[in-house]
């Protein structure tokens, strides 16, 4: 049989959902549809499709991996129907092991099964603990032409890549679950163009797109011809099946008709990450839509804002819940934001449960002075009612901390911090007013809030405060955002020492304070919910300090290693440093 001097390749650019087995395969089908409508010859789809992605340890359970595989069955089956062979993911039990592999679907059967061999185990990643590593793969046989298919990570080093091109492979299809993180796009990109350069292969890159926990996946599908021109690029945070058009010239495939979606800026992408996956934790997670404490701080209107483009003002409801604290200039922008949005707003007084739990306390707090204990009541009040108001009602709880104050412990356990999901979780605090500013000017495709103006300017000018006593500002006990920023994000995404960023030019007791609060308000984080991952390092799955941690930084530069102790033989040496 002589192989075909043209193909057509659909990717499927889909949002799948971990461990909707049926679901995901039902995308499949109607992704193939479209593509066979549209003439493709072959889809291919994202990393572990069928599965979702990630699925952790899920993939443990039996159960689980024998419904992954009489899917994959069953959509093989389904393709001796003449239409485009499938190259889709799932997880695969063989052995006594379980792989996570890709499947060509053609002709009524599975032609061919590829397994990663490049597990990662780093960051949000931990396939190591649930996969088993596979052989190093040689490209899969379609139709006479030969296809390397290289799985996500195993496009990250230079290993596969060259084995499929040495066992004659002739164009790499990569199925991907490439999370997102600022400047992501940038890396993947340089990652192609080296395999591209050591193999002479043109590559085809197919991620996925939508929200999982604290992940999202921004899609941003993409392939390279062999001389390194852009061959298509498909659009961010959006579903969307493009068949694109390859013919062979000069013995390389080269793409001849292909979209190519212009890249949104950094900006842009992060606050498009955060509504998709507060979007679909919601939707996937089954909630009819949220509630959230509207301050009238910039930090809670980013997050309405945020949580209308998500939901439409329709699932977003509002609570203001002053005390008498409150200034009169907050309930005035609250009002006007929620205004601006179109959301259900309502106004419920803490006092009466302020001062009846100060009532309740006032015996065992006899003779003592009033200090952040009572700021925590109020801000712990406030948390009973949004719970209460979510239990009542169903929707869930969003919460509105930034990374700033979660960072430093500027947060209340039981209070402020009670809720089920934060979109915000992940942005500074100078990025919140970046990110607020830009709100005003521009939103996502796809967006359900109201065009325009939508956050008062006074929210981004007046000085931020949590308004739990007379004439408070977050500047009483933390330096300005714009050092604090800069200093954490030395500390948390660079781990830079107390003794590099005091040589940057930061004051050395304020870093080492800062410090100590960052490692002091672990526990904090621990118990906090999940929430959008934007940055190279997120709490949570990026990031796995010890809350019982006696270390700390003391500030100067660290001593140079001890030759005589090379080998081992006896324990370094360290200096004391009080907790």
């Amino acid at each position: 049989m002589k192989a075909p001097d043209s193909l057509a390749i659909a990717a499927a650019q889909l949002n799948p959902t971990v461990g909707d087995i049926a679901g995901n395969a039902d995308k499949a089908r109607k992704a193939r549809k479209a593509a066979a409508a549209d003439g493709a010859d072959l889809v291919l789809f994202p990393e572990l499709f069928i599965s979702g992605y990630p699925p952790e340890d899920l993939v443990l359970k039996p159960a689980f991996q024998a419904a992954c595989r009489s899917t994959v069955e069953s959509l093989a089956r389904e393709t001796a129907d003449g239409g485009p062979a499938l190259l889709v993911g799932s997880p695969w039990a063989q052995d006594g092991k379980v792989y996570n592999a890709v499947c060509l679907l053609a002709e009524g059967r599975i032609a061919g099964v590829r397994f990663k061999w490049d597990l990662p185990n780093y960051g949000v990643f931990d396939e190591k603990r649930v996969f088993a590593q596979g052989p190093m793969p040689g490209p899969i046989n379609f139709k006479g032409v030969r296809i390397g298919v290289p799985i996500c990570e195993d496009m990250w080093g230079p290993d596969v890549a060259e084995c499929l091109a040495e066992t004659g492979a002739e164009i790499l299809l990569v199925p991907n679950g490439s999370p997102y993180h600022r400047g992501k796009e940038d890396i993947r990109l340089s990652l192609a163009v080296a395999r591209i350069k050591e193999t002479g292969l043109p590559l085809v890159y197919v991620n996925q797109v939508g929200g999982q926990d604290e992940l999202v996946f921004d899609g941003s599908s993409f392939a390279l011809n062999a001389d390194l021109s852009l061959a298509f690029h498909l659009e961010s945070f959006l579903e969307t099946v493009r068949t694109t058009r390859w013919r062979r010239e000069g013995g390389t495939w080269r793409c001849t008709d292909g979209p190519k979606i212009d890249v949104i800026g950094n900006g842009e992408a992060d606050y498009a990450a955060c509504v998709l996956g507060l979007r679909d934790y919601v939707d996937k997670n089954g909630f009819p839509g949220v509630v959230m404490g509207l301050s009238g701080g910039v930090d809670s209107a980013l997050t309405a804002a945020m949580a209308v483009d998500a939901l439409g003002p329709e699932r977003v409801h509002c609570l203001m819940l002053p005390y008498k604290y409150t200034s009169k200039e907050s309930i005035d922008d609250a009002t006007a934001l929620a205004k601006s949005l179109g959301v259900k707003y309502e106004t419920v007084p803490i006092a009466p449960a302020v001062e009846g739990l100060e009532a309740s306390l006032a015996g065992v707090f006899k003779g003592t002075k009033r200090n952040t204990t009572e700021e925590n009541i109020q801000a712990r009040a406030r948390g009973i009612i949004l719970m209460s108001y979510s239990n009542k009602f169903g929707p869930m709880v969003i919460t509105t901390g930034n990374k700033s104050e979660m960072s430093v412990g500027y947060a209340t356990l039981y209070g402020d911090m009670n809720g089920g999901f934060n979109p915000v979780k992940d942005l500074y605090k100078t990025e919140i007013y970046r990110l607020g500013r830009l709100r005003n000017r521009w939103k996502p495709v796809g967006a359900l809030g109201p065009d325009g103006v939508v956050i008062p300017e006074r929210v981004f000018t007046k000085a931020p405060s949590a308004e739990l006593k007379e004439d408070q500002t977050d500047q009483d006990t933390l330096p300005p955002y714009e050092m604090l920023d800069q200093i954490l994000e030395r500390l948390v995404e660079r781990e830079q020492s107390v003794h590099e960023i005091a040589a940057a030019g930061f004051d050395a007791e304020i870093v080492k304070r800062i410090e100590r609060m960052l490692h002091v308000a672990e526990y904090k984080r621990r118990q906090a919910c999940p929430g959008v991952k934007v940055t190279l390092k997120n709490f949570g799955r990026d990031r796995r300090y010890p809350i019982t941690n006696r270390f700390r930084d003391p500030g100067t530069k660290p001593p140079e290693p001890d030759a005589a102790l090379a080998e081992g033989a006896l324990p370094a040496r360290g200096e004391a440093v009080d907790y």
